[in-house]
């Protein structure tokens, strides 16, 4: 079986990968035991991206850079995206990935106009998740962990729209049968949610969600957290 690919597009703060590790690292437990191998790429240091047809899966992480920043690699693998969608490979892009691949097939990415969102927050599983392989079993209303400025403005052609809150109406999507964006970060513990509300306390702005609690709102996602076990279990079985 090929590998499932972790395409990290940043790092953590220096302090909190001291403590908890790095996007990869937190993928890749969120992920739980699997049967395939698990290579990571760091699109910064390792330019060249593999052929879509050496892949089982491809996850692609968040990063504290900007999608509108268009920078050289991540240009690079917005132009590499559509080949994933082509050979049905499965895909799930979190945060930064999410908005990435909206943006690589038709949609737009930007500052949301509400302001920021971080914390604990609650999201809604939307009607036409119904059928969905991932959303579809999970409850109608469920905790998730968030951290983002920007967000997808206009979905590509043929997106279908699997999640909201009142703060963010695309807090997930699909598009095709095997490729997932997702605005929050089920990959994410609690204790990794708290350090971000807790370093990033001294900015929050007046649109942030969880702004009153400083961390104190914070508690574990695990309908978030089962997606990636689903997701996995997708990619085992070759969809």
């Amino acid at each position: 079986m090929q590998p499932l690919y972790i395409i990290k597009t940043g790092s953590t703060f220096p302090d909190v990968v001291r403590k908890f590790g790095d996007f990869d690292a937190w993928v890749q437990t969120a992920l739980g035991p699997v049967n395939f191998e698990i290579r990571t790429l760091d699109v910064h240091s390792d330019p060249k991206l593999p052929e879509a047809e050496a892949c089982a899966g491809v996850i692609i992480t968040g990063s504290h850079a900007m999608v509108t920043d268009a920078l050289p690699w991540s240009l690079r693998l917005e132009a590499w995206i559509p080949s994933l969608l082509a050979r049905s490979i499965p895909l799930l892009g979190i945060c930064y990935g999410h908005q990435l691949l909206a943006r690589a097939t038709g949609g737009e990415a930007g500052f949301h106009p509400l302001g920021e969102e971080i914390g604990t927050v609650t999201i809604q599983r939307l009607p036409e998740s119904q059928d969905d392989p991932l959303f579809g079993i999970l409850p109608h209303f469920f905790q998730v962990h968030a951290t983002h400025a920007q967000t997808v403005l206009r979905l590509p052609p043929q997106a279908i729209r699997l999640a909201a809150n009142d703060h963010e109406p695309t807090h997930a999507f699909r598009l095709g049968s095997c490729a997932w964006g997702v605005q929050f970060h089920p990959e994410y513990t609690a204790d990794i949610m708290r350090a971000y509300v807790e370093k990033e306390n001294s900015t929050l702005r007046k649109g942030r969600i969880q702004r009153e609690d400083k961390g104190n709102g914070v508690r574990d996602t695990p309908e978030a957290a089962r997606l990636m076990h689903l997701f996995a279990r997708l990619v085992e079985k070759g969809l």
